[in-house]
């Protein structure tokens, strides 16, 4: 698999929202939402303000989407992580459909991904990212925490279960469990930083005890120039791309 269907993807992005964005209205989109995500705690931004205004949309698209959808296929890539023929893949959270779509595209393209999430906004994004890239998507609105999951479809949840409450997040760690043991892989992403999420050991210890595994990911990228552009002027720096995981193969 090349970088291509990442860099077509990103050039319609662009284009889809510089149409009545100047770079700099973006740019102040990506310093806002990067502010939030520190006050978050370096969690997922989906609703409220973060989402209120073009520019941030836009920066939420092109910029954290976009490091999102690399972070996700240069994981998939490190683990080998397999879609099984005929299994579907759920993306929890799906935010602008990258995960899936970056874990179908590195994995088995023919896929269906359903894309789950509450915000009209985003699950609208969702559906251009799979059409564009060509991929089977369809989405779902639905507040996450109450979602259900088909008894056999491989998930991924990229910053996403670090949002739940105990309640939803117990549920999901036995229901993804009980996923791979229908054959069926699970695939959860979160930040590197272990003190954002406290409930991370315990899932790595039952992961291990599942013959899952957990990663701690480094990735040295070159970033497409209008991203890097973005990324120095905003004041960050993601030439290193990091991210936790824990993988869990069809038992």
């Amino acid at each position: 698999m090349t970088d291509e269907p990442f860099v077509y993807w990103f050039e319609k992005l662009e284009q889809r929202h510089l149409s009545n964005l100047n770079f700099s209205e973006v740019r102040r989109g990506v310093q806002a939402l990067s502010s939030l995500y520190v006050e978050r705690r370096n969690r997922r931004l989906t609703g409220g303000s973060a989402l209120e205004g073009a520019g941030k949309r836009a920066a939420f698209a092109m910029f954290y989407g976009a490091l999102h959808f690399l972070i996700v296929r240069e994981i998939v890539r490190g683990l080998k992580a397999r879609i099984p023929r005929g299994c579907s893949i759920v993306d929890l959270g799906c935010g602008t459909g990258v995960a899936g779509a970056a874990w179908a595209l590195e994995s088995h393209p023919k896929s269906k991904i359903i894309g789950v999430d509450r915000s009209p906004w985003v699950l609208e994004e969702s559906k251009w990212t799979y059409k564009t890239l060509g991929l089977n998507g369809t989405v779902r609105p639905a507040n996450v925490a109450e979602f259900h999951l088909p008894a056999k479809a491989a998930v991924i949840a990229a910053y996403t279960i670090n949002e739940l409450d105990d309640s939803a997040r117990s549920r999901f760690h036995d229901e993804f469990i009980k996923i791979a043991e229908r054959g069926a892989p699970v695939l959860v992403i979160e930040p590197i930083a272990r003190r954002l999420t406290p409930w991370w050991n315990e899932w790595d210890r039952d992961w291990g005890k599942a013959g899952g595994r957990e990663d701690e990911w480094r990735f040295r990228i070159d970033l497409p120039e209008r991203l890097a552009l973005m990324d120095r002027a905003a004041g960050l720096d993601h030439r290193e791309l990091t991210a936790r995981s824990l993988w869990l193969g069809a038992l």
